[in-house]
């Protein structure tokens, strides 16, 4: 399969209920890669699916067949697109109730409002600010030359991380390879007509999603990170430049698709 090649419904159905072969994952992801709005949909399916697993999870009390057969349903229905907003929330309260949890403080604790979810940056984003940090402290060390000339291919084939295209005027100070709790990332300090001394971080964050680029503080820094896929970015640079960092950050997420 192809990027381009159209995936089925069924396809699509059979990814989130876990019922593809790992080549036949690997592809359908791969055409998702390339289909942001579709991607975003069966992102919202995967976590609908995920919340009814958590919720049977959570508890070891027995569960009737009558209440998962009807949780199924719905989770079937938000795939079709039957039911949407906080009905998806109500599939999960199903469970919980037919698992025995009514009480009013547990059935609040699921309601996370969007404005306190949207606060909390990814993980991802504390470690491209730690890496940029890294990255001002190795340019001040005589003993740490920097690498300025890199091939995105080879960074790849090794790390698995797809490299935007830089805007024009933008230079590359250095790059290099660095450990992270996902596994291999990559940190490039470059130089931007905009915003000064900046830094990408890309980082693999085990998994796949599709997410418009948001600008968060942390502390004298901001960071714009956002995802394409199975990869996660971050931009930083010193806070004052927000505006021109959420646009960078657009026209680097767009060079991805």
């Amino acid at each position: 399969m192809s990027h381009t090649e159209p995936v089925s419904e069924f396809e699509l159905d059979a990814y989130v209920d876990d019922q593809l072969s790992a080549p036949r994952r690997i592809a359908v992801e791969a055409y998702l890669s390339g289909q942001p709005a579709l991607a975003m949909r069966v992102m919202a399916d995967l976590r609908t699916r995920d919340e009814l697993r958590l919720a049977l999870a959570e508890t070891a009390l027995p569960r009737r067949p009558t209440t998962t057969d009807a949780a199924r349903r719905l989770q079937r229905g938000l795939r079709r697109g039957v039911l949407v907003g906080h009905i998806r929330r109500a599939a999960a309260l199903v469970m919980l109730v037919g698992a025995g949890w009514i009480a009013h403080a547990e059935f609040g604790a699921l309601f996370v409002g969007d404005v306190a979810a949207s606060t909390q940056p990814p993980s991802y984003v504390e470690a491209a600010v730690t890496a940029h940090r890294t990255v001002l402290l190795r340019a001040e060390m005589a003993s740490q030359p920097e690498v300025r000339t890199f091939d995105p291919q080879e960074i790849r084939a090794a790390t698995a991380v797809v490299l935007p295209d830089l805007p024009a005027g933008w230079q590359v100070r250095d790059v290099q390879v660095f450990p992270s709790a996902y596994g291999p990332s990559v940190e490039m300090a470059l130089q931007s007509p905009e915003l000064g001394a900046a830094s990408l971080f890309a980082v693999r964050p085990g998994s796949f999603d599709v997410v418009a680029p948001a600008v968060t503080q942390q502390g004298d820094l901001s960071a714009a990170h956002w995802q394409v896929g199975d990869v996660a970015y971050a931009l930083v640079a010193a806070t004052g430049h927000d505006d021109d960092l959420d646009r960078a950050a657009g026209r680097l997420s767009r060079s991805l698709h």
